[in-house]
């Protein structure tokens, strides 16, 4: 019973142990002045069919995603997941498994971890990949801190276009190693091509990286080739942030373009949204800077016998190696998670990939083109893969996101919210998936038509 509270017996037994006589005694030396006297003000205690009930009443305060014509995205998407993922991930061989520090009872959480990586390095066009990192965002930052380390620089450049969440873990990672960011105007105007050449014109031989993403925040597709020779040009690293991987079924990929680190979101393949975790952060580069990357990479050998086998290649997390040797404090990875997403791309293949890709494409191009023809919304993103942003001239896009949210349509999501400081109040951004039917697309005009009249 130990999950039940401790009886007086118990208590005091324990206290006898101890050589005190009262539970008061055991805070003698905190000051008076600094007690709370009369409990933090909780409720009393209650039977579990009554938190149940309690919670599930919070609970249906909620609009969930699988309940509303959905078209929220910034980083987070929601895409159909086969339910055989959810059936294999739930088998307690994955389940209850945990870090691998025993390849040789280890070998099934071994392989998973294996051929994630190498759905990763290739989805990305790298040469290798780790074994996950918590999310997106601390993937980026540590990206960030790798090309420090790599380069022995302490500069960053971040363009405006990267995710406002992802900046954030970016600078206060920053604040306490005392390096220097250079965050761009984020801009949906001035994107693109434009911000390049700004860019490019900031470079100098104090620079470590520049980080980009595509598609970025507002949803513009960009080609950083020609960024990639002018950031190695100054001995620098390009880093490329993709927060929707689905993307890379249609798009160029980040390696191709000469990028030195490939690091984003996993969410979309294989993970629900889940009221916002946990997600999986992909992380790949090249083999020259295979020392400097941050978390764990499994490899493929064979034992004494000649069979197949996996082994941890390379462990650079504090709690592996000497703390003066690591790399990252990343202490473990989002090991389930990644399975979730290895078992969704391996039943995808290349062509299910591509074909959800653009499925979620053509969604986006058709309605954008529906919308841009409504009365006070001008569409601002002129090249973009399943997410674009619109402008509501005249009106406030969070209060717009309300009035729909009441009609069971999740518009999109407001710029203002995750940059207020930005002039951006009528500004939404869209997003598009597999998911989304004809019959979301008629219920978002609609109403949108009748919240701008």
């Amino acid at each position: 019973m130990r999950y039940l509270p401790h009886s007086p017996t118990d208590r005091k037994e324990m206290l006898d142990a101890i050589g005190v006589s009262s539970i008061d005694d055991l805070f003698a030396e905190i000051p008076a002045a600094v007690r709370v006297e009369n409990g933090f003000g909780l409720p009393n205690h209650a039977t579990e069919l009554e938190v149940d009930r309690f919670f599930r009443k919070q609970s249906d305060k909620n609009l969930a995603a699988s309940a509303a014509a959905f078209f929220v995205g910034g980083g987070a998407y929601r895409h159909h997941v086969p339910a055989t993922v959810d059936h294999l991930i739930q088998r307690s061989e994955f389940l209850t498994a945990y870090t691998p520090y025993q390849p040789e009872i280890s070998q099934g959480t071994l392989q998973t971890l294996f051929e994630f990586q190498t759905q990763v390095a290739q989805l990305y066009d790298m040469e290798v990949a780790n074994a996950s990192m918590y999310d997106g965002s601390t993937g980026t930052g540590e990206a960030v801190l790798m090309a420090h380390r790599a380069t022995k620089r302490k500069k960053a450049i971040i363009s405006g276009g990267v995710h406002p969440q992802y900046i954030e873990v970016i600078e206060n990672l920053s604040d306490f190693g005392e390096k220097s960011v250079l965050k761009m105007p984020a801009n949906v105007e001035v994107l693109g091509h434009a911000e390049i050449a700004q860019i490019i014109e900031l470079l100098d031989n104090e620079t470590s990286c520049v980080v980009v993403q595509t598609p970025n925040f507002f949803g513009e597709l960009a080609d950083f080739t020609a960024l990639a020779d002018a950031v190695h040009a100054v001995k620098a690293l390009l880093i490329v942030v993709v927060t929707e991987v689905v993307s890379l079924g249609a798009v160029k990929a980040p390696g191709t373009m000469g990028a030195d680190i490939v690091v984003g979101e996993g969410q979309s393949i294989g993970v629900g949204l889940n009221f916002g975790g946990p997600y999986v952060g992909l992380f790949a580069t090249t083999k020259k800077l295979l020392r400097q990357m941050p978390g764990r990479v499994c490899g493929e050998t064979v034992d004494a016998d000649g069979k197949r086998g996996f082994v941890l290649t390379m462990s650079t997390r504090e709690q592996h190696i000497r703390r003066e040797k690591a790399t990252s404090n990343i202490c473990t990875n989002a090991g389930l998670c990644t399975l979730a997403f290895t078992i969704h791309m391996t039943l995808l293949g290349e062509k299910g990939l591509r074909k959800m890709a653009m499925a979620s494409h053509n969604g986006a191009v058709i309605l954008a083109e529906r919308l841009s023809k409504i009365t006070d919304v001008d569409l601002l993103t002129t090249s973009f893969f399943n997410e674009f942003t619109i402008r509501l001239n005249g009106h406030n896009a969070n209060d717009i996101v309300n009035a729909l949210a009441a009609q069971n349509i999740l518009a999109g999501l407001p710029v203002s919210r995750l940059l207020p400081h930005n002039q951006s109040d009528d500004l939404l951004v869209i997003a598009v998936t597999e998911t989304n039917s004809d019959e979301d697309f008629d219920l978002l005009e609609t109403a949108l038509r009748e919240a701008l009249s």
